[in-house]
């Protein structure tokens, strides 16, 4: 098992997944394996007098993997669309890395998206690539280096929209965490509908990240919710490390009250 502080996040599925089939992520060995292999780039913008609260690095690499999924160019005839579907079709990999001063903007001038986080993180988000395939201005970013922290202690999650809760038994660097978190958010992504997704987007894709206590982590795995169950390529012993919970409620409206 290698071991990288911004490597990669590696989940199994094994059908297109659809809002009637769920998401079906294992870690075990299955077809996909056979299937030529691609990867998520995930940048993360980190200088170093300023470097973003690992909270909001984590909300803003979720965002950024529903941006991807959701953008007009992933889907039908769009220029991303065949890469995205070769990335879903074999391992879902992400691969967190970070970038300053010039090699931010080199990143940020290659084809994808930067979404920012609420507290100024900024995440950039590529099409999908093969595993050997990363552009120079990639290809040179720092897999390993500085971790986060959170300043002051994050707010509790928002009700009101889905919350991605990470395992507290597992140590994981920022960079697998925000690899983590956006298969979580991916997989919670799967789970709706196209006009739950639709609302989702519009509402800027609310989320939040947290760490629950032992208990409560062990009532959220064995509920039913989304797990994402990592492969253990890098870092961490295969195992589950995020639970989706609250997608449901994604695109609900309060009931109006009585006239």
């Amino acid at each position: 098992m290698t071991s990288s502080a911004w490597q990669t996040g590696t989940v199994t599925s094994h059908d297109t997944p659809s809002p009637a089939s769920g998401s079906p992520f294992r870690s075990g060995p299955t077809d996909r394996d056979q299937a030529p292999q691609f990867v998520l780039p995930l940048v993360l913008h980190l200088e170093k007098t300023d470097p973003p609260a690992r909270t909001d690095a984590l909300r803003a690499a979720a965002r950024a993997v529903l941006t991807i999924l959701s953008d007009e160019r992933s889907l039908g005839d769009g220029e991303w669309a065949a890469a995205m579907r070769d990335w879903q079709d074999a391992r879902i990999r992400k691969v967190v890395r970070r970038a300053r001063g010039a090699e931010w903007r080199k990143a940020a001038a290659l084809d994808g998206i930067t979404v920012t986080g609420e507290d100024g993180a900024e995440v950039r988000v590529f099409p999908p690539i093969p595993l050997d395939g990363w552009p120079k201005e990639l290809a040179k970013l720092q897999v390993s280096g500085t971790d986060l922290d959170d300043p002051e202690p994050p707010a509790a999650p928002d009700p009101s929209g889905p919350v991605l809760w990470l395992n507290p038994d597992v140590d994981m660097s920022a960079g697998k965490t925000m690899a983590q978190a956006g298969h979580g958010a991916q997989l919670a992504w799967w789970e709706l509908s196209d006009t739950e997704r639709k609302a989702w987007r519009e509402a800027g894709f609310p989320l939040s990240v947290a760490t629950p206590g032992a208990e409560r982590w062990r009532e959220l795995t064995a509920s039913g919710l989304p797990v994402v169950r990592d492969a253990g390529f890098t870092e961490i012993a295969p195992g589950p490390t995020v639970v989706a919970e609250g997608h449901h409620r994604v695109g609900v409206c309060p009931r109006p009250p009585h006239s």
